[in-house]
């Protein structure tokens, strides 16, 4: 009885999931907001709320990020990653300042103390690398010339959220400096070590998984990139760093045939990804803090643009490029409500839990709209402004976008 009503549940989903984004594409629109809506819809406190198949939906949700993080990695070299990295050392910590502002603010306003404000703090900070790594996919932004610079923001994010997130669960916990120390340490070598390994000996990945056998190829690459986001987790840093950098290493001629053999894997547990965190939002714990994370949303939408126009403009000289990366920086997701989590199992702060559903929500939803509409806004500038077709002019219009 129980096998049958989880696959009936199962069936339903994936199914339900195939019908939102059959209507997102006859809209010509992204299909995440229409995931998390769905998930909220059929999460506890929504209108029929699953009973059977969460811990599925939860265990295909962490492989849906790491597959997109992976096939994200897959599109550069290690050598790429190491320069858009140097290059983004500025951007990224005025991403930082500029985003974790906000959080820490709205908390001491609040009077829920210096802990509390430290944990909101990285929730208005990061953006989410989920969603903005489907969102390039979607809108075949993948390859632009600003979207290294997205990239680079994004991993420049995940790393300090392994060297964030030691130190919150060290004050969350009221422990000694000395064991979050060593915490700390752990993360930067895991770090180190997977970056050598991409750098130094990824053409010894290559030979490891290559083989005439699609079949052979699929399981190598998945087994490999799912153990190596797993240590990379157990070693307190993100299983989403793990799986880019495994990603980076395969940046050869393997990369193509990885990401023809994952990208229907990749599709199928990264909407349930967002189908998940709809589902572990109770709609009843946001009213009371609509408000306030309204008011946030807005202002993190603000100076999301500003962080991805200003990083884009180091390395795009068109305005089509910067809006498109400014957009692309809006979205938060998996990291926040992780950061939100920890604080509220701490017990510091019961509403912090509940705001950062909300915020997150909203900008999960949002997100995606803005990076549309951003495309839809490009692509009509660009028709109104286009030069005679073949003149250097659209030569240099197309260089500089």
């Amino acid at each position: 009885m129980h096998e049958s009503l989880l696959l009936t549940e199962l069936g339903s989903v994936i199914l339900g999931l195939g019908v939102l984004a059959a209507l997102a594409t006859r809209f010509s629109v992204s299909p995440i907001p229409l995931y998390l809506l769905a998930g909220l819809a059929f999460g506890s406190g929504g209108i029929l709320p699953l009973a059977t198949s969460d811990e599925f939906i939860s265990a295909g949700a962490e492989i849906g990020v790491i597959l997109l993080l992976f096939t994200l990695g897959l599109e550069y070299t290690a050598s790429d990653l190491i320069t858009t990295l140097r290059s983004s050392v500025v951007a990224g910590i005025g991403d930082v300042a500029l985003n974790a502002a906000p959080g820490v603010i709205a908390a001491l306003l609040l009077g829920w103390g210096p802990v509390a404000a430290v944990a909101l703090g990285g929730v208005t900070y990061v953006t989410s690398s989920g969603i903005t790594a489907k969102v390039l996919g979607d809108l075949g932004w993948l390859g632009n010339r600003e979207t290294p610079t997205v990239l680079s923001l994004l991993v420049f994010e995940d790393l300090a959220m392994a060297i964030y997130l030691p130190i919150l669960t060290a004050v969350l916990a009221g422990v000694g400096v000395l064991w979050g120390a060593a915490t700390l340490a752990i993360s930067a070598v895991t770090i180190g070590v997977i970056l050598l390994v991409a750098l130094r000996f990824g053409d010894l990945i290559e030979r490891f998984v290559a083989n005439p056998s699609e079949e052979v190829v699929l399981l190598k690459v998945l087994g490999t990139t799912l153990l190596v986001a797993g240590i990379a987790q157990r070693l307190q840093v993100s299983a989403a760093v793990g799986a880019f950098l495994m990603g980076i290493a395969l940046s050869g001629p393997m990369a193509h045939v990885a990401r023809d053999l994952l990208t229907p894997l990749r599709d199928l547990f990264a909407a349930v990804f967002f189908v998940f965190f709809g589902l572990r939002t109770d709609p009843g714990d946001l009213f009371p803090v609509i408000g306030v994370a309204a008011g946030l949303a807005v202002v993190g939408i603000v100076t999301k643009l500003v962080t991805g126009w200003v990083a884009a403009a180091r390395v795009c000289r068109g305005r089509a490029g910067r809006l498109r990366a400014a957009a692309a920086m809006v979205p938060r997701g998996e990291f926040n409500i992780v950061i939100a989590g920890l604080a509220v199992s701490a017990g510091i702060e019961p509403r912090l839990g509940p705001l950062a559903a909300a915020y997150v929500l909203i900008l999960a939803v949002v997100g995606p709209l803005i990076a549309r509409a951003a495309g839809v806004l490009v692509h009509r500038s660009a028709r109104r402004q286009a030069p005679p077709e073949g003149s250097v002019a659209q030569k240099m219009v197309a260089v500089e976008n």
